[in-house]
This record gives C-alpha cells, structure tokens and sequence, in this order.
C-alpha cells in the first residue's frame, strides 16, 4: 500500500508529496514541528503535543495552519489512510511560501502544513526499553532557544550523528558548567542512590519541554516516586542508582552507559522499567 502524506489541503502519494522551493522552513528553518507516538492504535498525548505546538507557533509569531479541531482531523485520517497502528505522526508548520528574506514577509502569505505518519517496528523499540542503551556526551552547542520544537535541527542532527558512529543510541548535551542539559532528541533522567529521580527543570529556555517528560512525572507520582527538578552532572550521572531517557519514541528508556562507563551493574534499573511499565495505561489516549 503506497503511503499518504497530507500536504496544504491535499492528501497525496508520499512519493508526490512536495512543498515549494522558496517554503521558508526549507530555506531558513522557519517552523515548527511536533511528533506524536502512535501505539495500539491511539494517539498517545495528543493533547500535549498540540499544546505546545501553539506555543512553538506563537513564539516564533506563526498563525495557526488551519483550526486546531481540523488538525486533530486531519491527523487521524492521515493515520486512518496508512493503517498505522504502531508508529509516529508528524506535524510540521512553516511561515510559508515568500520569495527569500531573512525578515517575514512583508505581505501575508498562508503557513504551510505538513502531516506525515510511518510505521514502526514495536519489537525494536520494546528491545531498546527492555535492553537499555548507551549514551555519550557533547559540548552543547545549540541556540538558546531550544524550548521552542524549531526544524532547525543541524545540532541534533550531529549530535545524533556522532551517538551513531560511536555505537550509543542517544547523546547528552553538557553546558558549559558541566551539567547535562537534554539529549539530542530526549530529556535526561537520572535515580540516585536515595531513590529521587532527578531531572532538569523545564522553566528556562535550555531543555525542550518534553510532553513524555510531563506524562512520566505523572506516572511517577501515581507510583509514589519522588522526583527532584534540578541539574545533574556527569558525574552524578556516573554515580547514579539508574539513568534513562523519555521521549514520545522512547517513551521511557533506560541508559545502562555513559561514555562507555556503565551506570550500576550496566543493567537497566528497577524505577525505569517500572515507569516504563506503567506508562502506556496512563498517558492520554486518542483512538486514531
């Protein structure tokens, strides 16, 4: 069955799906973007997601596409035409089509809309849950501004690059003070020795402001967990009870190595399987 991709107003063979060449998301990064994780069918966080993709629009003073009840639509029948029952939705909204400037355009021109979605393979990603994964860490090197879910991307997309070439499945960013930030495309936990997770706090412009990173604090606390908003360091993290990372692909996914140095027993931890086991029943679901 061809895929089906939804692109300003039409739903198109993926293979057909383009967008103009003077799109200034394709020629200046200026847009926005979400993800949401499909699972059993449902929609996880839908709520969430679209939450902060009104506050990426309005940060970066883009009108919302089309309404946001139509986008809803829209994504389910982008869905609905893939047979996508395990996989991602994407999102993505540009300024839209204006001959290049780097200041808006000087007449109004409607944002684009993009919507996407693809299978995947649930067995690989209950194996990384399961498994654990590696990480390593980088200089952060990004704009200040990464609470906005911006395409621009290039630092993630290296940062990534790197995790890959070194054999890990995520990178850590480290500001210059030598605590860890986020990962490259996830938040960064960590469980000390005591019990307490510990993650950064999201009240700042220097961690996105994850929406599995919110349905993992709920799980936690209907788990009676106690989680600690606060910077962490390497070392910290080196020395920690467990690490894992949230996102809405990863859900919550245990680090069992940090730069080749194994966390504990190099084993994924008890509070991360819990939460991960916990975290399908609680997160918001929407039947696709």
């Amino acid at each position: 069955m061809s895929r089906i991709a939804y692109v300003n107003g039409s739903y198109l063979p993926h293979r057909q799906a383009a967008v103009h060449i003077e799109d200034r998301g394709y020629q200046l990064s200026d847009g926005v973007y979400e993800v949401c994780e499909i699972s059993d069918g449902y929609i996880l966080d839908m709520t969430g997601h679209l939450d902060r993709l009104g506050r990426s629009l309005s940060e970066l003073r883009i009108a919302w596409p089309v309404h946001r009840s139509a986008l809803v639509t829209i994504m389910k029948e982008v869905v609905r035409r893939n047979r996508i029952r395990d996989g991602i939705v994407y999102i993505q909204v540009t300024r839209g089509v204006a001959p290049r400037d780097h200041a808006f355009p000087t007449h109004p021109v409607a944002p684009a809309l993009v919507v996407t979605t693809k299978r995947l393979d649930r067995s690989k990603l209950d194996a990384r849950r399961r498994d654990g994964i590696s990480v390593i860490t980088l200089p952060e090197n990004r704009w200040e501004r990464v609470d906005i879910k911006t395409v621009s991307l290039i630092g993630n997309v290296l940062a990534r690059q790197a995790a890959v070439e070194a054999g890990a499945g995520e990178a850590w960013y480290v500001a210059p003070d030598g605590t860890v930030t986020e990962g490259s495309a996830s938040n960064a936990w960590i469980v000390t020795m005591d019990g307490e997770i510990i993650t950064r706090p999201a009240n700042d412009h220097s961690i996105l402001r994850g929406i599995t990173r919110a349905t993992t604090m709920r799980v936690a606390e209907r788990l009676g967990l106690r989680i600690v908003e606060r910077p962490f360091t390497v070392a910290e993290a080196l020395a920690a009870r467990e690490a894992f990372i949230t996102s809405a692909t990863s859900r919550v996914t245990p680090v069992i190595m940090i730069d080749g140095q194994p966390i504990a027993n190099g084993r994924p931890g008890s509070v991360s399987q819990s939460l991960g086991e916990a975290f399908f029943d609680i997160a918001e679901k929407t039947p696709a």
